[in-house]
């Protein structure tokens, strides 16, 4: 391969893993578009009808963190998984920014 042609295929290649991370929505761009908020259960939830494969895949592998998270907080603190779930739902809302949503207690989305 000529030099030239070695650097474009290098510039290419980063090209390509630069925006490979781009196009992976994370929670706070998912948040932002109104596509997920926090669900009065303690985990993420898609905030309206059918979520894309890209949604969904971000609400399990962040539900299945905060899931390993609270089961370890109620070990440690003596706290049952509910009592976790519902305190981390309660900071979560406070926490959210404006123009995010949120349920309320009786499972009807807000937006703060």
């Amino acid at each position: 391969m000529k030099p030239n042609a070695i650097r474009q295929f290098v510039a290419t290649i980063l090209l390509v893993l630069a925006f490979q991370s781009a196009w992976a929505i994370d929670i706070h761009e998912a948040k932002n578009q109104g596509l997920v908020g926090e669900a009065n259960t303690g985990y993420l939830a898609a905030v309206e009808g059918s979520p894309s494969a890209e949604v969904k895949t971000l609400i399990s592998e962040v539900n299945q963190k905060r899931k390993a998270q609270f089961k370890s907080a109620a070990e440690k603190t003596g706290a049952t998984l509910e009592q976790v779930r519902l305190r981390f739902y309660e900071l979560a809302v406070e926490r959210t920014a404006a123009g995010n949503y949120f349920q309320d207690q009786g499972g009807n989305w807000q937006r703060k």
